[in-house]
């Protein structure tokens, strides 16, 4: 088939605002979406500008909006967005970040929401011979939560961070959530100090955007209500 690829552009050294650019690119219906936009990149105009590495749903690079819906370009196959021959495929950036040039925006505010809520394992105790062990039944409580693979779609597909900035969004406080939780680290106090505050876990408003955003199908509201009640609890 061959599909109409409309990609929101945008180039601060020669535009006043972002366009729409519209391309006729050839496609197979188990092509990803990731392909659409390297066929415009490689073989139309090779000034496109985006984000992916692994191409294998692993690493995160390549989160944009597709479609209306925040999505991992190679993650998701044309036959998952159309279904005949001359179909429309829009491609835009995240909403909620400045972008740097047409699908890249900047992530330097978002990773720095990462780092607020310490996302290590915190632990002063000394370090035992082998390993700080933990059962499959402690694990479990945290799992989901570590397949986060920090996309950022879910953060930006949130209304919080639309409307305020400094919200430190899900994908943060999943962060938070997940080694809060994990029975080998002492730092709860220090991040429920972060996660506890204007910024943080009361501007979730369990609107389950965030749910529907990640690629991963984690269940992030479930996780940062959890948050939420320990927070609660030690408050």
């Amino acid at each position: 088939m061959t599909l109409n690829v409309e990609i929101k552009r945008y180039n601060p050294e020669k535009d006043d605002a972002p366009h729409w650019e519209s391309y006729e690119v050839p496609a197979d219906p188990l092509d990803s979406a990731l392909a659409l936009l390297l066929h415009v990149k490689w073989h139309i105009d090779g000034t496109l500008s985006l984000r992916k590495s692994c191409a294998h749903g692993i690493c995160g690079s390549d989160a944009m909006q597709i479609n209306g819906e925040n999505k991992l370009a190679c993650s998701v196959l044309v036959q998952d967005l159309v279904d005949n021959d001359g179909a429309t495929v829009k491609f835009a950036p995240l909403p909620a970040a400045p972008v740097i040039k047409d699908l890249v925006i900047d992530q330097s505010r978002f990773f720095e929401k990462y780092r607020d809520v310490k996302p290590w394992l915190i632990n002063d105790n000394p370090a035992p011979e082998k390993e700080r062990k933990q059962s499959p039944a402690e694990h479990e409580i945290i799992e989901e939560a570590t397949k986060c693979i920090m996309c950022g779609a879910c953060t930006h597909a949130c209304p919080s961070t639309w409307a305020s900035p400094d919200y430190l969004g899900p994908a943060a406080m999943l962060k938070a959530y997940r080694y809060t939780f994990d029975t080998r680290d002492d730092g709860e106090g220090e991040r429920l100090d972060t996660v506890d505050s204007e910024n943080g876990l009361w501007k979730c408003y369990t609107i389950f955007n965030c749910n529907e955003a990640c690629p991963k199908d984690i269940d992030i509201t479930r996780w940062l209500s959890a948050l939420k009640r320990r927070s609660a609890v030690t408050a």
